[in-house]
């Protein structure tokens, strides 16, 4: 067997759907025995979130007060140490992800693939490339290797009714004293979360302004979506950066996304290709936006949100 060794990602209360999309991606690993770790302070209800997670084989919960603001400088060193024995460590190429898991193959003194997007073979995978424009194939000359994982690229793992055992860890490793949680500024809103969201409506610099921007809200309230937008719309100050979609953002992959008045500079492409079905709504019928779109628009966007507002008013009533 293939001892693979995944890190949950969670808020404290819920675990991340990232964490089940890795779990999926590590059992494509030929032969893979999947543990999953969970670093937490109070974790049970965590852990057994996890437990239930079809593929996972056991849950190593490291449950320490230290932890209730996860740090990846303190979690690193005892991640190296759980993952003495293990083939691979894997976690969600998120900034949780992309944070932690260089300290650990430096810690390892191993190699890192970063945005995994298909497994080959133990040793050889698929990742994307100059902005998504091509993918790669790397293959890594021995094992242990360290992964981060591109969530877009696979589907949640389901939650079955088997519960994986449940083991409680304490790492001995040295933790470092000069990094502290200070404080942590949470956007609020209503509106689902836009990396797991099912369904996303995004503005782009078409908008104009940040009081037009807000007209994509009624759309998102009506489906029940979240919302986004593209670089230039954050660059024009029209929305905060944690909307961002793209390459320099994030990367999604919902059932449903609705391009407003979004061109489609290939960043942005990279960020959706992997959406179900792509709506777009733009004057330009030249724009990028149209070659990836399922759906296109051409019109004045002023003009068919109002009416598309309305008409799917009349049909959810």
């Amino acid at each position: 067997m293939t001892n693979v060794l995944v890190v949950a990602e969670h808020d404290g209360r819920t675990v991340s759907s990232a964490t089940a999309r890795t779990v999926r991606c590590a059992a494509a690993i030929p032969n893979a025995e999947i543990a999953v770790v969970a670093f937490a302070a109070n974790g049970a209800a965590l852990a057994d979130q996890i437990a239930t997670l079809e593929g996972v084989r056991r849950v190593l919960l490291v449950d320490n007060a230290l932890h209730a603001h996860p740090l990846a400088a303190l979690m690193a060193p005892q991640l190296a140490e759980i993952a003495t024995g293990c083939s691979h460590v894997l976690a969600p190429a998120t900034t949780f992800g992309k944070d932690l898991l260089p300290q650990v193959a430096a810690l390892l003194g191993t190699v890192q693939v970063s945005d995994i997007m298909a497994i080959e073979t133990a040793t050889r995978f698929r990742r994307p490339i100059y902005a998504g424009n091509a993918v790669a194939t790397v293959e890594v000359a021995a094992l242990p290797l360290v992964g981060t994982v591109r969530i877009a690229s696979f589907q949640p793992a389901a939650a079955g009714a088997s519960h994986a055992p449940v083991e409680h860890v304490t790492p001995t490793a040295s933790l470092p004293t000069h990094t502290r949680f200070v404080s942590q500024t949470v956007a609020a809103g209503d509106r689902p979360d836009l990396q797991s969201a099912r369904r996303v409506v995004s503005g782009g610099r078409g908008l104009g302004s940040a009081e037009n921007f807000k007209r994509i809200d009624e759309l998102a309230a009506l489906l029940g979506a979240a919302v986004g937008a593209s670089r230039a719309a954050v660059d024009s100050g029209f929305a905060p950066n944690e909307l961002q979609v793209g390459q320099t953002g994030k990367i999604i992959a919902p059932e449903l996304y609705i391009a407003v008045g979004i061109s489609g500079a290939i960043q942005h492409l990279t960020g959706i290709k992997d959406a179900r079905t792509i709506v777009a709504i733009n004057k330009d019928a030249e724009a990028p936006i149209f070659e990836v779109a399922d759906i296109g628009l051409v019109g004045d966007l002023f003009a068919i949100l109002p009416e598309l507002n309305e008409r799917l008013a009349e049909v959810l009533r």
